[in-house]
């Protein structure tokens, strides 16, 4: 699937934030919303991921920092203040694994660095735009949980499930308390998809088996992942849909 087959002028002007957005899922949404208009301010996680990000000209602005501590946290929500007069979309991609740890194995220091990563950051970023996304007066929030949230994912992983857990609970709950505010709060709840995330923690020989148990008969990919930001991102295609989160996962049952 083309990363320019979205290209209707929704996003037109509109200013759009995306965390995790140095490679994978958050590097194509980025790109669709930019191909479509939207101003980007893209955190790219670390230093590295530069180098997988092309800007399309202007409108596009970019932050390495580590969202896991809290001075990477306000370095991040810094610029964005900085670069942004007010932010209409914020899709909190940023956040991994860290390592498949059994619980015989589990540190305080490997659940920290989990859930800090994947949980604190979102709750500790969103208060600090909230703000901007007042002045938007239609803004959109987008979380990235996952499919683990809600099967508990699979051995050695059940940090990270918990933490994408929380932010499904999270995306319910802020989307009723912000409602009144003109903010709509939704999440995507990927399955499997063939990013550079699963060619770390995941065997060929898993990836293969999760691909046959797949209804679809395969794994997803970032650009799967892409028209479902697109929608909850846009007031014009989903402006009564909130507290919602959307499996993206080939068919792969929750139980």
């Amino acid at each position: 699937m083309s990363e320019h087959y979205f290209a209707k002028g929704l996003f037109s002007g509109k200013q759009v934030v995306v965390t995790g957005a140095g490679r994978g899922i958050g590097a194509a949404v980025a790109r669709a919303l930019q191909n479509d208009g939207a101003n980007i301010t893209a955190h790219l996680g670390r230093e590295e991921n530069r180098q997988h990000w092309t800007f399309n000209g202007d409108g596009a602005n970019a932050v390495c920092a580590d969202l896991a501590t809290l001075d990477g946290v306000d370095q991040t929500a810094d610029f964005i203040a900085s670069h942004c007069p007010a932010v209409d979309v914020l899709i909190h991609n940023a956040g991994t694994m860290l390592g498949r740890v059994p619980t015989e194995s589990m540190t305080a220091e490997h659940y920290a660095d989990v859930t800090n990563l994947n949980s604190r950051s979102v709750v500790l970023l969103t208060t600090k735009l909230l703000p901007l996304l007042k002045a938007s007066g239609a803004a959109s929030i987008i979380n990235v949980s996952s499919i683990s949230a809600a099967t508990g994912g699979s051995a050695g992983s059940s940090m990270y499930s918990a933490a994408k857990g929380f932010i499904s609970t999270y995306t319910r709950s802020l989307a009723t308390e912000l409602a009144p505010l003109g903010i709509r709060v939704n999440a995507i709840s990927p399955g499997t998809i063939d990013t550079d995330f699963h060619q770390r923690y995941s065997s060929a020989e898993k990836l293969k088996a999760t691909a046959a148990n797949t209804p679809l008969k395969r794994l997803g990919t970032s650009q799967d992942c892409v028209s479902a930001c697109l929608f909850l991102a846009s007031d014009e295609l989903s402006g009564f849909i909130t507290g919602q989160i959307i499996g993206i996962n080939g068919g792969m049952s929750y139980v």
